[in-house]
């Protein structure tokens, strides 16, 4: 009776997550079979598959990629994104390293200014951010990165430290006998341990980066230093809010492509990470 009702509760669990999947997953598929058929097509009947009088082949990806400037704003957005996930990585780990490390009230403060920071929506403070920007010539590739580093640093930090908690000190007590100092303890002995949460923290804000668009509209606007999903919104949108709805979808699918060509060969370490930073000291 009993094994009868696990397989019962099993058959729920994992038609729920079917069921989970399929809607995360239809909107790339209804971009997917939409970036190969006529605008009017799309329109018309944008749950149907290509067939031989809907599907245009490759047409709306060159032309998404001539009209987008598509080459520009992926270098930029990869430099974008290269550079704040590096910087969010780095400068994150050391400093959960060192409010774990040293405990005191200075510390606490920091740490709780962090978790604090995650709540906050960024509505809040858009206007400031991008007032400031301006202000201090940040409003350039080099100076959102940045800003990014400022917005992911909140969530990083507080994965980093529940994965610290769990190091014992030990190890590094060993290496500062062996004649290392601080930052060599740290990038010698403690980074390579905190690969499992470095790769999470990495995954998650590079897919945030990537995708973002209201920060980058906000702060780099419609010049030439645009980045991919803002190119893709500005140079397919034509006259009273017209779109080329084909060009459209193939520029999503390939502005897509990186980031999850990126996330499926990282994913089996997030699950390692998310739960190592629960870990509480």
């Amino acid at each position: 009776m009993m094994k009868t009702g696990f397989k019962f509760r099993n058959i729920i669990i994992y038609s729920a997550l079917i069921i989970a999947s399929a809607v995360f997953l239809a909107p790339i598929v209804i971009i997917l079979i939409n970036s190969v058929k006529g605008n009017f097509y799309i329109s018309d009947a944008p749950f149907s598959l290509p067939d031989k009088d809907t599907f245009v082949g490759l047409q709306n990806f060159i032309k998404g990629f001539t009209q987008s400037d598509f080459m520009r704003s992926f270098a930029v957005s990869a430099f974008i994104t290269v550079f704040s996930v590096t910087g969010i990585v780095i400068s994150t780990s050391m400093t959960a390293w060192y409010i774990v490390r040293v405990r005191n009230r200075f510390t606490k403060i920091i740490y709780y200014l962090f978790v604090f920071s995650m709540i906050v929506p960024f509505q809040m403070v858009m206007y400031t951010v991008t007032y400031y920007a301006f202000e201090l010539h940040l409003n350039n590739p080099i100076g959102i990165v940045f800003i990014y580093l400022g917005f992911g640093s909140g969530l990083s930090v507080f994965m980093f430290s529940g994965f610290i908690k769990s190091i014992p000190t030990e190890i590094e007590e060993a290496a500062v006998v062996d004649g290392c100092s601080p930052i060599k303890t740290f990038f010698l002995v403690i980074f390579p341990i905190l690969k499992p949460t470095a790769i999470t923290v990495a995954i998650l804000n590079a897919m945030w980066i990537w995708n973002d668009y209201l920060l980058p509209y906000l702060v780099l606007g419609s010049g030439s230093d645009k980045t991919l999903p803002v190119a893709v919104q500005m140079a397919l949108t034509g006259g009273y809010g017209n779109k080329d709805m084909g060009a459209l979808m193939a520029m999503l699918v390939l502005a897509i492509l990186p980031i999850i060509i990126f996330y499926l060969f990282c994913q089996k370490y997030i699950i390692k990470g998310v739960v190592a930073g629960a870990v509480k000291g």
